[in-house]
């Protein structure tokens, strides 16, 4: 994977997630990702795995009502919140630890979540969000490049590289083969 993935302002954007260092998880508070027919099934053929991890609460709720709400975002189902936070939160996210545990960090998580910062501009571009940049809304501290020295195209790396992913197989749904030729 030799490609690069064109991220039209990753020259001067700044990111450093402090999770655990200064922040409590503020991009999963009221976090409603629209997840896909992919991410729902995925989530739920392992959602055993997850429960226990879970916040009472919130465990109590996703095994009352499902981890869906009845909200939409893009035509997509979103992630319930519970108690002001998404229901995979847990002192991070349940998501992304049990998928570290399996081995991929990525492996469990929606697409947002886990390219998170990066998004896709009107025109289809790749950017990192930051304050005043696309008319970024969400107030976040990492999302303000004063706010840390660590350039984008470092930190991110995984996130770049998960996106370049997401990009080739897109493509590879795009492309007609034989049979539909």
């Amino acid at each position: 994977m030799g490609v690069s993935l064109p991220v039209v302002n990753v020259a001067e954007a700044k990111f450093e997630c402090i999770f655990g260092r200064g922040c409590d998880g503020i991009c999963c508070h009221n976090g409603r990702p629209p997840v896909d027919t992919h991410e729902v099934e995925r989530i739920e053929a392992h959602l055993p795995k997850f429960l226990p991890h879970l916040r009472p609460e919130a465990r109590e709720v996703v095994e009352e009502h499902g981890f869906l709400s009845r909200r939409f975002k893009l035509g997509l189902p979103m992630l319930r919140v519970v108690d002001k936070y998404c229901v995979f939160f847990n002192q991070g996210c349940v998501l992304h630890k049990v998928g570290a545990m399996d081995g991929d960090k990525f492996l469990y998580k929606p697409g947002s979540c886990a390219i998170f910062p990066l998004m896709r501009n009107g025109e289809g571009n790749w950017y990192v969000r930051q304050h005043g940049y696309e008319n970024e809304e969400w107030d976040l501290f990492c999302l303000n490049p004063n706010h840390s020295a660590m350039p984008a195209a470092e930190s991110l790396k995984d996130e770049i590289a998960l996106a370049i992913k997401y990009d080739e197989a897109a493509e590879e749904e795009e492309t007609p083969t034989r049979e539909s030729a």
